[in-house]
């Protein structure tokens, strides 16, 4: 069974969307299911037919969710005392070409944000980035071409 990396506050959120989909979700479109069977025949009825999809789409993911949750490894980046960027680490580098200094925190792929500065462990950036030091290079490969980063910090927090 792999586990999945996660940072305390990636698990908390999940847990709470877990929460409200097995809750007040769940409640939304079973209520919306009754309402649709209530407008008669079921074989052409749109409204129950989106509700039932609905449902399926509900159930799968709180399923998913369940599974990433039973296989979390919840890691406390303030807890990491290291040199090199591992999971966790909050880094700050400047672009090479821009000269832009841009701030990533790696953290799992359930809390990956591109928007709040939250990056996924398993992508293009972050691949580049474990392991290096404060002062290295990181060349990323991603679809759009190499980009090089100069690292300026790293902090765990």
């Amino acid at each position: 069974m792999e586990r999945v990396p996660m940072t305390k506050q990636g698990s908390e959120a999940l847990r709470k969307e877990l929460a409200y989909m097995k809750g007040e979700k769940r409640h939304k479109i079973i209520a919306n299911i009754e309402e649709a069977r209530a407008h008669g025949d079921l074989s052409e009825n749109a409204e129950y037919h989106a509700a039932k999809e609905d449902q399926g789409m509900n159930e799968s993911r709180i399923k998913n969710m369940e599974d990433r949750l039973a296989r979390a490894q919840v890691i406390n980046p303030a807890t990491i005392n290291s040199e090199r960027i591992v999971f966790g680490a909050t880094v700050t580098m400047i672009d090479c070409e821009s000269e832009k200094e841009v701030t990533y925190q790696i953290v799992g792929e359930d809390e990956a944000d591109i928007e709040s500065g939250k990056i996924s462990v398993t992508s293009p950036i972050a691949r580049a980035l474990i392991g290096k030091e404060e002062g290295d290079d990181a060349v990323v490969h991603a679809p759009g071409g190499e980009r090089e980063y100069e690292i300026q910090g790293i902090v765990y927090q």
